[in-house]
Formats: C-alpha cells, structure tokens, sequence
C-alpha cells in the first residue's frame, strides 16, 4: 500500500507522519508521535481505554484511520499537563484515588476533561454520564465521580481549564 503523508497537532505540537491508509489513529499516537499514555484496549470501541480529543471532540482512536485525522488537532492524555503542572483532574485522581490498575485512567481523564470543558459544574449523574463509554474493572467508578468533582471544585476556585 502507498503511504500517505499526514499533518496532525497533536498537544499543541505541528507533527508531520507517512502513513498507511490503514493505521488506526491509536497507533500512529503511540507508535509515530510516542504519545504512549493513550491505551490500546478492546479494538472495538468498547472500553475507551483510547479515547483522545479530536478537534475539540471525544473520540476512541481504536476506531478511526490516522488518515482521517489529517489536518486535525488532537488532545492525548499528556496534554493536560500544562507548564510541568498537572491538571485538576490529574490530581484528583491521585488525592481521590481514582485509580488502581490505572489502565483506563487515560481515557477517563480524557473523558472527565471533555464533560469539564462542556459543564463546569457537573452532578454526579453528569459525571456518570460523562465517563459511561469508559470501562473500568477495578474501582466500581465512585472514587474516579470523587476525582471528577475535586477537580470541578478546583477548577471553579480558578485552577487550570
């Protein structure tokens, strides 16, 4: 197959790959561009373990063709750390212990930080809402609503967006 040539921002970052027309997105995040906190779980979108910010949007990047990211700006789990400062729902996750194994962090917070952007101040029924495509096997989802909240309550102190 021919390669094609792609341009992507990636956390803020103008990076250029030659791809097959069939590398999934995921892997030309972990693969071409080293960004490896995204994780590659199900391959069938079913555990947003890969889920990455696209133009503003959540997306499971299991799901999608590099290709159709051309042009596109993505948002990986790293891009929240901004300044060397970890992200509000960065730590929350540590300070509510959000995590365990911590294989679905990634997508979570990824999803966590999408429902911040749209509702600042979400219930807990938002929150569960927000992170329902992301699978978790070993927190029972509490501490990760807990994570959420403490880092909706910062954020509205006038932490980090």
């Amino acid at each position: 197959m021919a390669k094609q040539t792609i341009k992507v921002k990636i956390n803020g970052r103008e990076r250029e790959a030659s791809v097959e027309p069939r590398l999934l997105l995921v892997h030309l995040i972990r693969e071409s561009l080293g960004q490896t906190g995204t994780h590659i779980g199900c391959d069938t979108s079913n555990c947003g373990a890969c889920t990455v910010m696209l133009n503003g949007k959540t997306i499971k990047s299991c799901t999608m063709f590099a290709v159709q990211a051309d042009g596109g700006e993505l948002m990986t789990v790293e891009g929240l750390i901004q300044n060397g400062q970890w992200h509000p729902l960065q730590e929350g996750f540590k300070e509510e212990h959000g995590l365990q194994c911590g294989f679905c962090t990634p997508g979570m917070l990824m999803s966590s930080y999408a429902l911040l952007q749209k509702n600042p101040n979400p219930t807990e029924e938002d929150i569960r809402w927000g992170i329902s495509g992301n699978l978790c096997r070993c927190t029972g989802y509490q501490n990760i609503v807990k994570a959420v909240q403490f880092a909706a309550k910062k954020m509205a102190q006038g932490g980090t967006k």
